[in-house]
């Protein structure tokens, strides 16, 4: 269940306060020149001056509706920035976590190499996320925790960090329109107690194990699909999205662009390696260049394998 509460992170203080004075004082002002807006309608109007009179300037005034609107803004820039500027300055011995976000997912990587596509954390301890965008812009947003941050393909030491305060689960999603499934980038944070993340961070050997014995090779290459999301681009029926649908696939005789070549090809087990290293080396008739990137180092040649065995299995 998703949990909304008070001091999720170290930064819903600040940032809660910043937006409370901005919209308190933004108030106060809608409702004062609101008033006085009437009344000036109401003094002033034509039936109770119907000659016109020339009102002279007033310096007095001019510098106390200069000097004291700067006073406030001021003030209100001093809380934003308070809240804004300890986002920047990551403590050292922060936990260290790599977010990969990719039309239309995010998946995080921990420093075992542990991958999973939901933010498993322990409670009260700080960790800095380095974001790494594949394609497009993306934006990581945690609205609990008050933590925002654009995700620029090819922008180096790009991060966030908070320490969250409080254990429970808390939405995460992409912030910035990125695409036709923008809204399926979408999972959740899991903040626990130091004991049981460490056991869980730990447990990848018996975790693999069980997976293992519960799980055939096809159920595992869906898993694993699912989790990189070639869902959200290729269908399982044979409608047309972004890629070329699974249904059918195995052993069917596809229409490709190589180079500037078109060919006949059989979807085999090297054909489909090659599409998911080297996306862009064939391109089936009908589709466009460019749109998928390659998994080279995201997956293991066990991944692929298992894909396979499961793409066999969509009839």
């Amino acid at each position: 269940m998703y949990n909304e509460v008070n001091n999720a992170s170290n930064f819903v203080q600040g940032v809660d306060k910043a937006f409370l004075i901005t919209i308190g004082i933004s108030f106060l002002f809608l409702i004062g020149l609101t008033v006085v807006m009437l009344v000036f309608v109401y003094k002033y109007n034509k039936k109770r001056h119907p000659k016109a009179t020339q009102i002279e300037g007033s310096t007095r005034l001019e510098i106390i509706w200069t000097v004291i609107p700067f006073l406030i803004t001021m003030f209100m820039f001093y809380y934003g920035w308070a809240g804004w500027h300890p986002m920047h300055k990551p403590p050292k011995d922060a936990m260290e976590i790599t977010v990969y976000g990719r039309m239309w997912n995010f998946s995080f990587e921990y420093d075992n190499g542990r991958r999973t596509d939901t933010l498993f954390l322990p409670v009260n301890q700080p960790v800095k996320l380095n974001l790494v965008a594949m394609d497009v812009i993306h934006s990581l947003y945690i609205p609990a925790f008050r933590v925002k941050q654009d995700m620029v393909p090819g922008k180096k030491d790009n991060f966030m960090w908070f320490e969250p305060q409080r254990e429970g689960t808390y939405e995460l999603f992409c912030a910035e329109y990125c695409g036709l499934q923008h809204s399926y980038m979408y999972t959740y944070v899991e903040v626990m107690k130091d004991s049981a993340f460490q056991a869980w961070i730990t447990d990848t050997a018996s975790v693999a194990a069980s997976v293992a014995t519960v799980e055939s090779p096809a159920a595992t290459g869906k898993r694993i699909m699912q989790n990189i999301g070639c869902f959200a681009c290729h269908t399982l029926d044979g409608t047309k999205l972004v890629g070329p649908s699974f249904k059918g696939i195995w052993e069917e005789t596809q229409t490709v662009t190589t180079g500037k070549e078109k060919r006949q090809v059989k979807i085999d087990e090297e054909y489909i390696k090659r599409s998911i290293y080297d996306p862009n080396a064939d391109i089936v008739d009908g589709f466009q260049k460019g749109l998928m990137l390659s998994y080279e180092g995201q997956l293991s040649d066990e991944d692929v394998n298992h894909i396979i065995e499961y793409l066999k299995t969509v009839k």
